[in-house]
């Protein structure tokens, strides 16, 4: 048990299924804080039958605090954190910033546990894209190892946070009255349109996005061999990110042995059976912690290639969900007498 934790980020939408996790779950502490920018300070928020205030993000907020869940913009991160961290404070991060630092473990709970044992009061939690990939992915890369991945993301606005929730919400309304709309969030109309750019211009053609789904995915997994080629897309969809994913492993895995994999590997889910239309669409795996698989197949194109279709809430299992598994696991590590 933890004496004090803090979530940071706590109005947030990744704050907000943050708090309600904490509450379901019980995690197990004996005070809780909520932190957030100024203008949210002395705002008042609901938990386990009671109301507490919420405290401007402070250094001096942190000196009782053992573990941070935080989910901020990076530059937040980039700015709090290591004073956090001098003050005592565990801190599981959910922005991008520090997820490729050498010194910070990035981990998935039912992927890289270990992991954590190494952190130096920080971990970071992935990119919600490359969770659900990763996730899909080990079972395989254990079993036959993965060479090469081809994706195609199909990404919720839930993702760009709450002003994308907005711009899908109020663009499409206008687009079905014929009427102009001030996007918020997007450089062009998430309304009936996709859009094939997330983040910034990067390496070679790709985005900052891509990018984290190649670095992150080789981070986790530790194999730095393992070829990735992403193309991520926005899409009007309210919320959960959907992927087609090809791979290609060393040995030839057959659809009945992945799907095999897939059903014994915790986290993941299958419904998989396309003579009666069953496979995961986002308007089902909402507010579901699992990330889902379908459409499993053999690449007939490759002989050691495996294509299927992946689901998962992005809010969730993306981010909120994950950060709280990850500290269930520090919690689990100081009863066997590790940890801080």
């Amino acid at each position: 048990m933890f004496d004090c934790i803090a979530v940071v980020g706590a109005t947030g939408a990744v704050g907000t299924i943050i708090r309600e996790l904490l509450e379901a779950r019980k995690f197990p502490c004996k005070k809780i804080k909520f932190v957030a920018s100024g203008r949210s300070a002395g705002k008042m928020l609901p938990f386990a039958g009671r109301e507490i205030a919420v405290e401007e993000l402070r250094g001096p907020v942190f000196d009782e605090v053992d573990l941070a869940i935080s989910s901020t913009p990076d530059e937040v991160a980039r700015d709090f954190i290591p004073d956090a961290v001098r003050r005592g404070c565990v801190v599981i991060d959910e922005s991008g910033y520090w997820r490729m630092d050498p010194d910070v473990p990035l981990v998935i709970p039912e992927v890289n546990p270990q992991a954590i044992g190494r952190h130096r009061g920080i971990i970071a939690s992935p990119n919600c894209s490359t969770t659900q990939m990763v996730q899909a992915l080990k079972p395989l890369h254990n079993a036959a190892r993965v060479r090469r991945v081809v994706v195609s993301t199909y990404q919720a606005v839930s993702g760009a946070g709450l002003a994308g929730t907005r711009d899908l919400t109020g663009g499409t309304r206008a687009a079905l009255d014929g009427e102009p709309y001030q996007y918020e969030c997007f450089a062009h109309p998430i309304a009936l349109n996709c859009i094939p750019q997330i983040g910034s211009p990067k390496h070679q053609g790709y985005t900052s996005e891509e990018m984290k789904m190649v670095f992150e995915t080789q981070k986790i997994l530790e194999d730095d061999s393992i070829l990735i080629c992403p193309t991520c897309v926005r899409v009007p969809v309210g919320n959960c990110h959907g992927e087609s994913i090809l791979v290609e492993t060393e040995r030839k895995v057959t659809a009945a042995e992945a799907r095999r994999l897939f059903e014994a590997t915790p986290g993941l889910a299958v419904l998989d059976d396309l003579d009666n239309n069953l496979y995961p669409m986002p308007i089902n795996c909402q507010r579901r912690d699992e990330t889902f698989i379908g459409r499993i197949r053999e690449d007939i194109s490759c002989p050691n290639g495996l294509a299927f279709w992946c689901v998962s809430d992005n809010l969730r299992k993306g981010a909120a969900t994950n950060a709280v598994q990850i500290a269930e696991l520090l919690v689990r590590g100081r009863g066997e007498g590790r940890g801080k």
